[in-house]
């Protein structure tokens, strides 16, 4: 039997560059996906694929400006993509629209605006 590497999720946390709370959310918006295993304590150890997942998932959700129900949308269809890799040679269409936001003055103030648009989405989604 292969040894198979587990990831805590202070390891995972860092390697993503999100806080722990962010994972446990992800955790709870896309529980088919990202199930970590419990150790003792009920600490979270996350499989390589499981990791490979989230990777994605922060692409879609900070680089590519998707909602939760966005990425929800692309599991429940089966067009998630397997690496950030695999989502620049899909179409557009098949990953999901993002939302146009008019450009502003500046770059940064340009992402502050898709960031908060972002933060909105999922506060809206809490709420449902």
């Amino acid at each position: 039997m292969e040894n198979e590497y587990f990831a805590s999720i202070n390891e995972v946390s860092t390697r993503l560059a999100v806080p722990a709370h962010t994972l446990r959310y992800w955790e709870k918006q896309f529980p088919t996906a990202i199930r970590p295993t419990t150790g003792a304590g009920g600490r979270r150890y996350y499989r390589t694929e499981t990791v490979e997942r989230l990777v994605v998932i922060k692409d879609l959700l900070y680089t590519r400006g998707m909602t939760i129900a966005g990425v929800k949308k692309l599991f429940r269809d089966g067009n998630f993509p397997k690496s950030v890799s695999e989502i620049s040679t899909q179409s557009p269409v098949s990953v999901a629209p993002t939302m146009v936001v008019p450009t502003a003055q500046s770059s940064s103030v340009s992402t502050d605006v898709r960031t908060a648009i972002s933060l909105l989405e999922q506060a809206r989604e809490l709420l449902k």
